[in-house]
């Protein structure tokens, strides 16, 4: 084999493993819809959004569940009274790449 031939063979080579694995990288946000940081965005708002709940008093102890879709936050679980649901949710909205808060809390009575 010549050397032009080798080399021809290993520009080949590294042409096909070039194009396989641009089609592997840009397959995976095509997949869920979303880019990466997209997701670290989710992430970084329920992330932020849970700290806000620990650090009310009123909220605290509950059991408050947080999902975040495109800066869309959602909260589900039990609340002691609407005040503090509103001073969470205004906080939250404070968030930054917060788009929208839908408050699914229901108001549980302290014991």
């Amino acid at each position: 084999m010549t050397k032009s031939r080798r080399l021809n063979q290993k520009f080949i080579l590294l042409t096909v493993l070039m194009v396989f694995g641009l089609a592997l990288f840009s397959g995976c946000a095509h997949m869920t819809g979303k880019t990466a940081g997209e997701t670290f965005d989710d992430a970084s708002i329920v992330t932020k959004a849970n700290a806000v709940i620990v650090k009310d008093q009123d909220a605290q102890y509950l059991k408050i569940d947080v999902s975040s879709t495109d800066g869309k936050v959602v909260l589900v679980g039990f609340i002691h009274d609407r005040s503090a649901e509103d001073r969470i949710v205004a906080k939250i909205r404070e968030i930054k790449g917060v788009k929208s808060v839908q408050s699914n809390l229901k108001v549980e009575e302290k014991k």
